[in-house]
């Protein structure tokens, strides 16, 4: 069995999308889910699973959602030994040793495509930044995540692809969470 996390996008925010964490775990655990744990209510889930394709996985969940809750959820899942290379990796911190409270992690359900990643003109949104690593966007956000103009729609409309964004602190507890015995 291995770790993963599940991390859904737009849930439980401003009145929209309810679910109480306690349902969300059994339904996941009637998908073949084992030792599920949810942290905070904003949609993340642990849990052991015997599959190895975070695609496969993501949809089985959302479609499970969508059965139970009658709406659509975006679901983003990582191995536990992601996170740990998402913690390794960031430039932010590793090189410029910047303030975490203004670091943010987005998740990409793959890689982008080169060429619309080329397409976005970065100095543009000065004073933030962002570096994307494979299927991974490090944001800067000297301002605030509330603030900025780099939102999961940004990166879902410029890249095509699926996004959900967690503060570093939340991506920190992530990784100590998939990688307790």
């Amino acid at each position: 069995m291995q770790k993963f996390v599940a991390i859904l996008r737009g849930i439980n925010v401003s009145g929209q999308k309810l679910i109480k964490m306690e349902l969300l775990k059994k339904y996941i655990e009637e998908i073949g889910c084992r030792s599920v744990t949810t942290y905070i209510q904003s949609g993340n889930i642990i849990f052991e699973h015997e599959s190895r394709d975070t695609l496969e996985l993501a949809r089985i969940i959302e479609d499970k959602i969508y059965a139970e809750f009658g709406f659509q959820v975006p679901v983003i899942v990582k191995k536990g030994d992601d996170l740990t290379q998402v913690l390794s990796n960031n430039p932010f911190i590793n090189e410029r040793h910047e303030n975490i409270d203004y670091i943010y992690v987005t998740f990409l359900e793959k890689s982008p495509d080169p060429e619309l990643l080329r397409k976005i003109d970065v100095s543009v949104y000065k004073p933030e930044e962002f570096v994307v690593q494979d299927n991974i966007v490090y944001l800067f956000c000297p301002k605030g995540y509330g603030n900025t103009k780099l939102s999961n729609n940004f990166f879902e409309v410029k890249l095509k692809l699926k996004a959900t964004t967690r503060n570093w602190k939340t991506v920190v507890k992530l990784s100590e969470l998939c990688h307790q015995s």
